[in-house]
């Protein structure tokens, strides 16, 4: 599994995540069990070279024999060196275009093909965000494939309104931080007797009462960076001390993307020496 968190505030848009990657097997039973979690997957992107446009995922670690990384990295080379229906114009497109070249790619090139016709199919999410050409402000579109398909893509973070948080794949542990409860709630109070009327009432008295807002819209975006690595090791100790295997771990990554100076890594692995490969 995965943590992947997208901050917005005024200044810049901020993408982190984990590193682990969950292979799971079936066992004679046809039971799907964890036969072994690898912290080195990477899960946080440019889209683009030189342009402020990156993307974070979470969900499946990979299609076929491809692992999410390699098929990234395939889809990117389209947007520079493509036909013209793929290529990015770094003077003229849109963060919703390019999440749709992303569903494209992913869900009916590769993922359809291959899982179409199992019983039980994987999800897959992706955030596709930064700034579209000429706009002060950034966004967030959202890719999700599920069992029952995959539809266009969602606006999540809004370029003129939206600021804050956006957590996905185990976003548990920041919710309880943030929200002052679990995600579990609202289940728990109808397991008690309540109707749904009163649930929505109560939850949104308990919202306003309890919940912390970490991230506001006039934040540097240094502090921004911050704020995500904090969600991300919040996340990573909360899985590893809550019982099950640790399914969020490893390196965090974390990319800052900002109007004058685009996509910036902050944080980020290496599988090779960079002494050895200074180009």
């Amino acid at each position: 599994m995965t943590i992947a968190v997208a901050l917005k505030v005024h200044d810049g848009l901020v993408l982190a995540a984990d590193s682990a990657s969950t292979l799971m097997e079936t066992n004679p039973a046809g039971q799907q069990i964890i036969y072994n979690v690898y912290n080195n997957a990477n899960k946080v992107f440019n889209l683009y070279k030189n342009l402020p446009l990156g993307g974070v995922t979470w969900g499946l670690g990979a299609i076929g024999r491809a692992s999410i990384s390699t098929l990234i990295k395939d889809v990117r080379r389209r947007f520079v060196e493509g036909t013209p229906e793929w290529k990015i114009d770094p003077n003229d497109y849109t963060i919703e275009d390019v999440a749709k070249k992303v569903r494209r790619f992913l869900y009916e090139e590769n993922y359809r093909p291959l899982y179409s016709n199992l019983p039980h199919k994987p999800t897959l999410g992706f955030l596709v965000a930064g700034y579209s050409s000429g706009q002060a402000l950034p966004e967030a579109w959202k890719v999700l494939i599920a069992p029952d398909g995959c539809g266009e893509p969602e606006v999540i973070q809004k370029r003129d309104e939206d600021t804050g948080v956006y957590a996905d794949g185990q976003p548990e542990a920041i919710a309880r931080l943030i929200l002052g409860y679990g995600t579990a709630l609202p289940t728990a109070l109808g397991t008690a007797g309540a109707d749904e009327a009163w649930i929505r009432s109560a939850m949104e008295i308990i919202q306003s009462q309890l919940s912390v807002q970490f991230v506001v819209p006039g934040m540097p975006i240094q502090d921004t960076i911050d704020v995500a690595e904090f969600f991300v090791y919040l996340t990573t100790m909360f899985s590893r001390f809550t019982p099950g295997a640790p399914t969020v771990g490893g390196p965090t990554e974390i990319a800052a993307i900002t109007k004058h100076e685009g996509f910036k890594w902050v944080k980020r692995k290496y599988y090779f020496s960079k002494d050895m490969n200074s180009e």
